[in-house]
């Protein structure tokens, strides 16, 4: 063989050899995603198993306001159940929404805010919020190297043939949280 032979040789097998390190490099990156999603969705889980006990402390206090523990277990249900990244984001947020309502149920009931079981599901709840916070972080963040290298070049004349698709990232429906909040310093009238 001559020396071009072995050249076009030596480039055939680095291409390969490129080809394969992007490949599972991109199937690292999946895992890396999957593993976020199943964080978040653990989290949630922690959560929903958490929310019938503080219903029912805050239900054993304030108990003609039975429509909010209805909704407040309709969406646990639905927080359960959620297959996808969007039905689960949303499914997560209507969850924050109602829990944001039985707190307030629980603000007009000084003798159920000094309750000790309140107080210790309270701050259960508040270390599940970070922890969920972090695990969607996390799982944006992969999202992010994923979505880059597929859509990167040379990694996407690999990737599309591949099979290799973009993931959603973890949104909020709330669309009041994109945008600061206006704030008026204006003094009143003399």
């Amino acid at each position: 063989m001559s020396l071009i032979g072995w050249i076009v040789v030596g480039v055939i097998v680095l291409l390969l050899l490129y080809a394969v390190g992007v490949y599972n490099r991109l199937v690292r990156l999946r895992a890396l995603v999957k593993e976020g999603f199943s964080g978040i969705t653990v989290q949630l889980r922690r959560r929903a198993d958490l929310i019938p006990n503080l219903v029912e402390t805050v239900q054993g206090y304030a108990t003609h306001e039975r429509e909010v523990f209805e909704e407040v277990t309709r969406a646990r249900a639905a927080t359960v159940n959620a297959g996808s990244v969007e039905a689960t984001a949303q499914a997560d947020a209507t969850m924050t929404g109602l829990l944001g309502r039985l707190f307030a149920v629980a603000e007009a009931y000084p003798e159920l805010k000094a309750n000790q079981n309140f107080l210790q599901l309270q701050d259960q709840l508040a270390n599940i919020e970070t922890e969920l916070q972090s695990s969607r972080r996390y799982y944006n963040a992969t999202v992010r190297d994923l979505n880059s290298t597929i859509q990167s070049f040379p990694p996407v004349l690999i990737a599309r043939p591949a099979g290799f698709a973009e993931e959603p990232f973890y949104e909020d429906e709330d669309k009041s949280i994109q945008t600061a909040p206006k704030i008026d310093f204006a003094r009143p009238a003399a």
